[in-house]
């Protein structure tokens, strides 16, 4: 539970007394807990300051933009910081009921909405996070260039100095530049599976724990049908208010590599054969 010392702390910031502090599920990474006040209620994420430094500045940034430039509903950011080595993020919290009649019609016009929002290069002003692992936004100009040395080359380098190798790595390399489209940047949620989604108190969809960038579009897409948990009609309504590029199903997997790779340095060597065999396909 948390100290007294940090629960005066935390009303300090409101000027309101906490009246009930309840833990939620919260991972590996960090601890949550619902914090209910006479007159509202908030979410408090805490985290070790030193293991993931900016981490919830990472996803407070995220948030804060996903709120700008789309129609989905977004936690709003209350207060974030570091206190007794411990980093700090606290949030609105959101209340969920029955999805609606249409929550899945509406999820992929709102995906669509988001992902038609770009900027002249992909990447981001700073990096940030994916699960765990930090996630390198350096800008680059192309889509091609950005994910193989913002997304492929630093996981495909860390799996190498957990022990993992890859024969075909250089041809794969060189034959997905013939194969990802060549289109602008969206803004995408960056790591849209099941669990990072949420129905909010009218029924409609809620995104939370962004990793955003402005990156290939088709990331989001090919991730949230990694582990499924998303109705296909999403994908069809998505089509036809933004078409995705012809022969998109042909890379959903050359997406997937990316976030299969970052399961299997988190959570080791069940992933590898996933892994050799997408980098195989395409190499």
């Amino acid at each position: 539970m948390l100290s007294h010392q940090f629960t005066n702390y935390i009303e300090s910031l409101f000027d309101k007394k906490i009246i009930n502090i309840h833990p939620l599920s919260g991972g590996d990474i960090n601890d949550v807990y619902r914090l209910d006040f006479t007159d509202r209620t908030a979410v408090l994420k805490l985290n070790d300051a030193n293991r993931f430094p900016s981490m919830f500045a990472a996803e407070a940034t995220g948030l804060q933009m996903l709120a700008e430039h789309s129609a989905f509903t977004i936690p709003k950011v209350l207060f974030e910081g570091q206190v007794e080595g411990q980093s700090y993020l606290i949030m609105e919290y959101i209340d969920s009921a029955n999805k609606t009649f249409d929550f899945w019609e509406d999820f992929g016009h709102k995906l669509a909405h988001l992902h038609q929002q770009s900027a002249p290069y992909f990447g981001l002003e700073k990096d940030n996070y994916i699960g765990s692992l930090p996630q390198s936004n350096a800008k680059e100009i192309t889509t091609v260039d950005f994910y193989i040395r913002q997304r492929i080359q630093p996981q495909i380098a860390l799996a190498g100095e957990k022990g993992y190798n890859f024969t075909k790595i250089s041809s794969f390399y060189k034959n997905v530049e013939t194969i990802i489209p060549d289109e602008a940047s969206s803004l995408i949620h960056g790591d849209l599976w099941g669990g990072n989604y949420m129905v909010d108190h009218q029924g409609e969809p809620c995104l939370i724990d962004p990793a955003i960038a402005y990156a290939p579009r088709e990331m989001d897409i090919a991730m949230m049908q990694l582990f499924g948990g998303f109705d296909p009609i999403v994908f069809d309504k998505y089509n036809e208010a933004f078409p995705l590029e012809n022969r998109w199903k042909d890379r959903i997997e050359l997406w997937q590599l990316y976030y299969l790779l970052v399961h299997l340095n988190l959570f080791g060597s069940s992933y590898f054969d996933r892994v050799n065999s997408i980098i195989s396909r395409y190499a």
